[in-house]
């Protein structure tokens, strides 16, 4: 469960790949079609919402490819695509928008959920945390609705909630650092949202996933830049972020054994 298109790349890509490779059905759901998101090609900057405002239908198309990358996961926009707008960032004119997700009925969003789950009936869930991952209104209204309608949703085993985990983050960061010459800037202490270690206990080997995980971040061009020989990317805001070797996972309901390394472990098939 994801608030744009390419949050699914960013935080649960190489999982999305390997599950999908195991044959287990995977489906996403996009909450948006990311219409207020920056642009780096400064080709297309006219696409966005201060111009012609088409970045959303542009970045549908780089979602299905990025789906594609990813195995080919279904994927569901909530409510039908185009219904809920993203809502920019907290205080911005994007938020007043009649479309606006965070404007609309959570209720009625988690009602919109609730039926993908009842006809995917999954055992397991992923979104973010209560805090968004990093504070964007959209990603704390999709943990919300999230919360909502799995934890009522009669199938599902297991909530998950995307973790970067402080001893991983620091480490990818030190080996960018040590490689320097780097075209992106590098994030000062504690400038990247992250979890203590302790509650991110799962963790997913990207090893085998990787570059479908890259070549689903190119997908996703004018979000996300990737330099995978330095195994980092940046977003718009030109901060390095490190590809790391592992995506984790806070375990927010269900039981725990066996969920070390495997979002099913130890749950009956």
């Amino acid at each position: 469960m994801h608030a744009h298109p390419d949050d699914e790349s960013l935080t649960t890509g190489a999982t999305m790949a390997r599950y999908a490779a195991e044959g287990v059905e995977v489906t996403l759901v996009t909450c948006t079609l990311g219409e207020e998101g920056e642009i780096i090609p400064p080709a297309l900057e006219q696409l966005g919402s201060w111009a012609a405002d088409q970045l959303g239908g542009y970045r549908s198309g780089e979602l299905a490819a990025a789906r594609a990358a990813l195995g080919g996961p279904r994927q569901h926009y909530l409510g039908g695509i185009g219904r809920w707008r993203d809502s920019g960032m907290a205080g911005t004119p994007a938020a007043a928008h009649p479309r606006a997700f965070t404007g609309g009925s959570a209720a009625e969003q988690a009602e919109q959920l609730a039926m993908v789950l009842d006809e995917v009936r999954p055992q397991v869930v992923v979104t973010y945390d209560a805090s968004g991952g990093y504070g964007h209104p959209d990603h704390i209204r999709a943990h919300e609705i999230t919360m909502a309608a799995a934890g009522a949703a009669g199938s599902v085993r297991r909530i998950f909630h995307t973790a970067a985990p402080a001893r991983a983050t620091e480490g990818g960061l030190a080996a960018l650092r040590a490689a320097g010459d780097l075209p992106f800037r590098l994030p000062d202490e504690g400038e990247l949202p992250t979890v203590p270690d302790e509650l991110a206990g799962t963790a997913i080997a990207a090893k085998g996933h990787l570059e479908a995980k890259v070549a689903a971040l190119r997908a996703h061009a004018t979000q996300v830049t990737v330099l995978d020989e330095r195994r980092c990317f940046a977003l718009s805001n030109g901060i390095a972020q490190p590809l790391l070797d592992a995506e984790y996972f806070v375990l927010a309901h269900g039981p725990a054994e066996g969920a070390e390394n495997d979002l099913f472990g130890g749950l009956d098939a």
